[in-house]
């Protein structure tokens, strides 16, 4: 039987379900078509490759996890990544990590799975993705990790964090001998099990979808550098001059010193610049003016409160000015109290002190009717958040708004995995292109009404789709699976009775009742077929026939 771990009594947030309850526990080898594995009660990699479809192969195993499982009584589930053809991560649910040269998979005759590295990395994981490169003529492996964890400082939330821990194991050479080492270990944390996570095929940088952000936990001495420059900041110092404006001009305040005289004072106007020094010291304010200026009607005076007012005349009348020097925080921006009034004028029909004023208006902001109970998904939105692995800061955020995470799945090995959101009634796959910043996500697939079918299905428990989009498919959690082929051309004559019109292409939907009692442990697409796994049993379902 499949080595199932349910949840014990103290897993109960839904982190705990969707992290480890909702787990996938058949393994697609990507690199190898119609090829999965699963991990047996005893600890035994199971692999299923499909060649004939009428002689189909028993189980074979083909590696035996060292440690006795039965042993632990914290332990996770068991987790596989296929890193590239011929390596594999692989845990064994209680907190070490396997990286295995596995030979060439999916034939008998040359796959000798064989550890090359093995380490103890704390408490229990579940490896979320691994991708393997070469890095200036050394081999390298970087893996996610993925831990719900209990937070004692948290006494308001769920008591526990999300961490994803970046591992990375490079081959060392010393003295002819050849090993492998980790190099670096990085923490991300968050407060939401993330829905997709992935690591750029180069190893520079790291993708997640996650309804919260996950931000990286630094090491003690960074932290203590951090805070010293947070105190420094945190010294709110007095603005250097302070400003305001009216439709067609803008007049600046700087304060000076009693020691400097009209002479010490040097200001320069340019069209789109200025730049203001007192005596020998650094420029008060200098850079590049928010917009243009008539630099020649421009003027300056001091004022008997030993203050400079200088008066910039804008070029262009009537838009007001976000900011006066771009980028320049020294200053502060004092508005007109019959501005304020202005402006709130301006935003009034914006607001209602009522929640929808007027129903029957034309365009109404939102009609209740087109909301079903099952269109509305727990998270109002998530984020897609990319971090550069060198400085460990966000590069990238994408807000996904209502485009609800569906699944992700791998359409080519060598890229990272595609993800599908929903977008109103259809799901869109996306394939991630790291080394293009122009295209760095490409929408690839529509599976036309799939958001609008899968949201009234309340008990599905995994999506997939196939490799080469032909059809997607999800199950419940018990027998049923669907599949949604995409449209395709009719050979005879099909006429919409509604509307009289002949239709082109249908769309075909199926349904596979499984003839087992025990709930779906697993579910992976390949172009051909579905492979469906329960405790006890493989079901394959032939969905498309070979060419």
């Amino acid at each position: 039987a499949v080595a199932e771990v349910k949840l014990r009594d103290d897993q109960y947030t839904l982190d705990h379900m969707r992290a480890f309850g909702m787990y996938n526990y058949l393994h697609l080898d990507s690199w190898y078509q119609d090829n999965v594995y699963y991990v047996d009660q005893f600890g035994r990699v199971m692999n299923l490759s499909v060649t004939l479809d009428t002689a189909l192969q028993k189980p074979r195993e083909v590696f035996r996890l060292p440690t006795d499982l039965t042993a632990y009584d914290n332990r996770l589930c068991a987790s596989i990544y296929f890193s590239s053809s011929t390596w594999v991560t692989l845990s064994d649910g209680t907190g070490r990590l396997y990286l295995i040269k596995s030979g060439k998979r999916g034939d008998s005759a040359s796959e000798k799975w064989e550890i090359v590295f093995n380490e103890e990395l704390g408490s229990p994981f579940i490896i979320a993705h691994s991708v393997s490169f070469v890095k200036s003529g050394t081999h390298t492996v970087a893996v996610l990790l993925l831990r719900v964890e209990k937070d004692e400082l948290d006494t308001k939330g769920s008591g526990f964090h999300v961490t994803l821990e970046w591992v990375t194991i490079a081959e060392i050479s010393k003295e002819g001998d050849h090993r492998y080492e980790i190099c670096r270990r990085r923490v991300l944390q968050g407060k939401s099990v993330p829905h997709y996570a992935a690591i750029e095929p180069s190893g520079d940088g790291l993708m997640v979808v996650s309804y919260k952000p996950f931000k990286f936990i630094q090491e003690e001495e960074d932290k203590l550098e951090e805070n010293d420059d947070a105190k420094t900041t945190s010294e709110k110092k007095d603005p250097l001059y302070y400003w305001q404006q009216t439709e067609d001009d803008v007049t600046i305040a700087v304060h000076i010193p009693q020691d400097i005289t009209k002479d010490d004072i040097k200001v320069r106007f340019s069209p789109d610049s200025i730049c203001v020094t007192l005596k020998d010291q650094p420029p008060v304010m200098e850079g590049k003016l928010y917009s243009s200026v008539d630099h020649e009607s421009c003027t300056w005076i001091i004022k008997e409160n030993k203050s400079l007012e200088i008066s910039l005349i804008k070029k262009n009348e009537g838009p007001q000015w976000p900011e006066l020097i771009v980028g320049d925080t020294k200053g502060e921006f004092i508005m007109d109290p019959s501005q304020r009034t202005e402006i709130t004028e301006c935003l009034m029909h914006l607001t209602s002190d009522v929640m929808n004023p007027n129903p029957e208006k034309e365009k109404p902001p939102c009609t209740a009717q087109e909301l079903e109970e099952c269109d509305a998904f727990l998270e109002d939105s998530a984020s897609l958040c990319r971090f550069d692995g060198d400085t460990l800061q966000v590069t990238h955020v994408i807000n996904l708004g209502s485009n609800q995470y569906l699944f992700s799945v791998v359409v080519d090995p060598r890229e990272m995995p595609c993800f599908c959101l929903r977008h109103d009634v259809d799901a869109l796959l996306w394939q991630p292109h790291s080394d293009q910043p122009e295209n760095m996500w490409e929408h690839i697939a529509t599976f036309n009404a799939l958001g609008y079918v899968q949201a009234s299905k309340q008990d599905k428990k995994f999506m997939a789709c196939a490799p080469d989009y032909s059809y997607s498919a999800l199950c419940e959690c018990l027998r049923r699976v669907f599949i949604y082929r995409q449209p395709t051309p009719l050979s005879t004559v099909l006429y919409n009775r509604k509307e009289g019109r002949q239709v082109g292409q249908v769309a075909k939907q199926l349904v596979a009742t499984l003839e087992a009692s025990d709930p779906i442990l697993g579910f992976q697409a390949t172009n051909e077929r579905l492979f469906v796994l329960t405790t006890k049993t493989l079901f394959l379902i032939k969905v498309n026939t070979g060419n």
